[in-house]
C-alpha cells in the first residue's frame, strides 16, 4: 500500500501485470442482456470491462439495468425449453413430447442429461 492509502494508476496497473491480471474496457458495447428463467436484465449504454487472471476472463458490466419480462426466442416453447432440444431427445429416446419436455425441465434445459434421465428410467 502506498502512503496515504492512494497508488497512481500506472503503478497499479504495472501491480497488476505482475499479479498476473490483465484489464480492458471493450469498446463500443451497445447492450448487454443477462436472461433468467423469468425476466431479463437490459443494460444500456454499459460500460464492460474484460479482465484476465491467470486465463479465467471474467467481465464486468457497469450501468443502470432495466427490468423486462423475459421474450421467448424463435423456436422456443412456451415454458423456455427450445423445440430443438424436444426433437433431439425424442429421437435419442423414442419418448413422446410431453416426456422431453417434461425431462428438460426437471434437468434445468440439458439434452444429455434428459436422456440420461428417460434411459435410465426405462431400465
Amino acid at each position: 500500500m502506498m502512503p496515504g492509502g492512494r497508488m497512481n494508476p500506472k503503478q497499479m496497473k504495472a501491480m497488476m501485470k505482475r499479479m498476473g491480471i490483465d484489464q480492458e474496457e471493450m469498446p463500443g458495447v451497445e447492450e448487454v442482456i443477462i436472461k433468467t428463467k423469468t425476466k431479463e436484465l437490459v443494460f444500456k449504454d454499459a460500460v464492460v470491462t474484460a479482465v484476465s487472471v491467470q486465463g479465467q476472463k471474467t467481465y464486468q458490466v457497469v450501468g443502470i439495468p432495466q427490468e423486462r419480462e423475459r421474450r421467448r426466442e424463435e423456436g422456443e416453447e412456451e415454458g423456455g425449453v427450445p423445440e430443438d432440444d424436444i426433437k433431439r431427445v425424442m429421437s435419442q429416446t423414442g419418448c413422446s413430447a410431453a416426456e422431453a419436455k417434461k425431462a428438460l425441465q426437471e434437468t434445468d434445459g440439458a439434452p444429455a442429461e434428459a436422456i440420461l434421465k428417460i434411459m435410465s428410467s426405462r431400465m
